[in-house]
């Protein structure tokens, strides 16, 4: 019997339902059972993929090639399930699809309303699939309160009575802010959240509530009295150093157990925590550390880089060191000198972006780590302006640039317009919409066996996840292989580059690819064990 938690949010925005989600998920894997996680979006944008990260965040591509909530991102670094299209939906996709089935004459005339089409639109969605596993975790989007988030709320909250008895649970993570002038931790806001959904028919069953200090007894009385829940399900949510340790946190104040009885589950034996035993132990208890500068353009916002600053944590997981991140706005670089910023640092990341601006900081940037042999790891377009670099500085052709940027003589990065997808041949036109129309998701690449990075993966043969709208042009390889940059790996019919790598340097790579989507607490990708261990070595240089 599959069962189902919904898990709400009250009084802010980003107290951290993903994470909880996800965290949550990992301790009932840890106690044997299969879970599944879906995330629902209130917002009318039809997928996160044309919003600007410093509104959004990050977006995290699946295998399939869905643009989705950085939120699957938690999903999949905490349970190691890979996640799909079928694991969020957003207004947009409901109403887009709604809107097409009327005008197909599907609905026979009916007048469509929120209520029924929309709302079971939102329930088709959440039980679709779901006959193989044990649990399924759905996160609702935003706050209670929130109009865009009404039909979701009252899809859940039908759910719960068409649902057969004892089979759905409603979780709602709240805040409890301490008040220093009052000396005591306030209940009220939480209070009028779980007034707020039993207003819209949702009792909650479980309060789990964000802190930075122990729940004192009265306070949780209190909650559990005017919440209407047993005080054993006011769960304390407290502040970590690490959200590697909120499993174990979780464990710790009973989430699990009370999740378990609601379902009238035996708590059986104690769930097997140990790997997060030894990776919070890792994180707090490094055994030395290294510095790593990230030249982005949205660095005012991390979030738009939560899969990077993951995947790096776990790069120095397995090495058992501290990587200390130093936030560089590449348009500094456009006016000044690179040196002062990045000297003494032991490694140059440049990630992905969109647009002109900061690209000519990003490329000073690859040639100060070409030049002085810092270790320099280029992702999509961080690998795109190392060879615009590369064939400006190395083989003597100053106009190199991309055809982003507008119009140029020598287009050392294109458009893509046209490749392959297994054996069908997708097409994409320059003046054609933008969401939804890059290379995304899953592709397979070739590697030099001979290369850099073939001996980092151990294979020639790999899979990575792409978010891409601009390929380097295979027709300057030629060139630029003859002055030592290495067309490392290529598209399996040998037409895309997807790595590059400077012969002769301890470690400089890009790649096209975004390999930090992929990389786990428990299995960093092999790039990023690769760079912090690369960063090592030139620390005991500096």
């Amino acid at each position: 019997m599959t069962r189902y938690v919904f898990i709400t949010g009250g009084v802010v925005s980003s107290l951290g339902k993903g994470l909880a989600s996800a965290a949550l998920a990992a301790v009932l894997q840890a106690r044997g059972y299969r879970v599944r996680m879906r995330k629902l979006d209130p917002y009318l944008n039809v997928d996160p993929g044309t919003m600007s990260p410093t509104q959004h965040g990050e977006v995290f591509v699946t295998d399939d090639g869905a643009e989705t909530d950085l939120d699957l991102g938690h999903y999949e670094r905490f349970t190691g399930v890979p996640a799909s299209r079928a694991d969020n939906i957003t207004t947009g996709r409901i109403y887009q699809d709604i809107i097409a089935k009327e005008r197909r004459g599907d609905y026979l005339g009916a007048t469509i309303q929120v209520i029924p089409h929309v709302t079971n639109a939102i329930k088709d969605f959440v039980l679709e699939g779901n006959e193989a596993f044990d649990f399924v975790l759905v996160e609702i989007g935003g706050t209670v309160g929130d109009i865009e988030g009404l039909p979701f709320f009252e899809a859940i909250r039908q759910l719960g009575q068409e649902l057969p008895r004892g089979t759905t649970a409603f979780v709602h993570l709240t805040l409890l802010p301490y008040i220093p002038s009052a000396g005591e931790l306030k209940t009220k806001p939480t209070q009028h959240s779980v007034k707020e959904l039993r207003s819209i028919g949702i009792q909650p069953d479980i309060l789990l509530c964000r802190c930075d200090r122990p729940i004192p007894v009265e306070e949780r009385r209190k909650l559990a009295l005017f919440c209407n829940v047993r005080e054993t399900a006011v769960i304390e949510a407290r502040d970590v150093a690490s959200i590697y340790e909120v499993p174990l946190s979780y464990r710790t104040a009973g989430l699990d157990r009370e999740v378990l009885g609601h379902f009238g589950l035996e708590h059986g034996d104690e769930p097997d925590l140990a790997k997060w035993r030894t990776i919070a132990e890792r994180v707090r208890n490094p055994e030395g550390e290294v510095s790593i500068a990230i030249v982005g353009k949205y660095t005012g916002l991390k979030d738009a880089y939560k899969s990077l600053i993951e995947a790096l944590t776990h790069g120095g997981i397995n090495h058992r060191v501290k990587v200390n991140l130093q936030w560089i706005e590449a348009e500094v670089f456009e006016n000044e000198d690179p040196a002062p910023f990045l000297e003494g640092l032991n490694g140059i990341l440049v990630p992905g972006g969109f647009g002109q601006r900061g690209a000519e900081g990003k490329i000073r940037a690859a040639r100060y780590a070409r030049e002085k042999k810092i270790p320099y790891l280029g992702i999509c377009f961080g690998m795109q302006m190392a060879v615009i670099e590369a064939a400006r500085s190395l083989a003597g052709i100053p106009d190199a640039n991309s055809t982003e940027f507008g119009e140029t003589s020598e287009p050392v990065v294109g458009l893509l317009t046209e490749w392959l997808r297994g054996n069908e041949l997708e097409r994409r036109a320059a003046e054609g919409n933008l969401g939804g129309t890059m290379r995304l998701g899953a592709y397979e690449a070739k590697l030099d066996p001979e290369s850099k990075i073939a001996q980092i993966y151990g294979s020639d043969r790999i899979s990575e996840r792409h978010r891409h709208r601009y390929e380097v042009n295979m027709g300057y390889r030629e060139r630029l292989e003859a002055k030592g940059l290495r067309f490392s790996g290529l598209s399996p019919d040998g037409l895309l580059p997807e790595t590059v790598e400077h012969v002769g340097h301890p470690w400089f790579i890009g790649v096209q690819f975004h390999p930090e989507l992929k990389s786990r607490p428990f299995e960093p990708h092999p790039l990023f064990k690769g760079f912090v261990g690369a960063a090592i070595e030139q620390s005991r240089l500096v």
